[in-house]
């Protein structure tokens, strides 16, 4: 499962570079979806013992933090700055991307309101709830969603942004996080 945005020899992931950041968040949410499927496969089988807690806590950890902040990067940074730089053409391509994409979040929102608690329970050493649709739904509209962003969106910004807009951008990220100086 690549995460590199076409043109790019690997992605550097660091906020001097936050398209190649971006994408290698992408390789962290499609792990963590795989190791939700592994829990669920592991508790389904040997029930939510300490190997399954520990991966549940993990996994809610990251899609509560790191997966949110994602989101936020995009929406609050990217998304902005794409349509801000086709200002005086036709955005309507950007525009309905980045709807779709935000879009997207939103219901990958509501699909975590679902998985979140089976994970809960897991976490707890308790018997889950059913939740093998919600999880199902979860992964594959990440899965879909990441791949939409690394094949249209990151490569149209890397073409459409420049330098000091991409360094905005990954300042507001390394804020967001409470990272270094701003």
């Amino acid at each position: 499962m690549g995460s590199e945005i076409p043109g790019f020899s690997a992605p550097a992931a660091s906020f001097e570079a936050p398209l190649e950041m971006l994408a290698a968040c992408h390789g962290r949410i499609r792990s963590q979806c795989a190791t939700l499927l592994r829990i669920r496969s592991h508790v389904a089988a040997q029930g939510a013992d300490a190997g399954a807690r520990t991966a549940a806590r993990n996994v809610i950890r990251y899609f509560d933090t790191s997966a949110r902040h994602h989101h936020d990067d995009e929406e609050r940074d990217l998304f902005p700055a794409l349509l801000e730089s086709m200002a005086g053409s036709d955005p309507v391509c950007i525009r309905e991307l980045t709807g779709a994409l935000a879009e997207d979040h939103r219901r990958l929102e509501e699909l975590w309101g679902a998985v979140r608690p089976w994970l809960v329970a897991v976490q707890s050493g308790k018997a889950p709830p059913p939740g093998d649709a919600a999880i199902d739904d979860f992964v594959r509209l990440y899965e879909r969603h990441a791949d939409r962003e690394e094949q249209e969106l990151f490569p149209m910004a890397e073409r459409l942004l420049g330098e000091a807009e991409l360094e905005r951008i990954g300042r507001a990220m390394r804020i967001r996080r409470g990272v270094g100086s701003a």
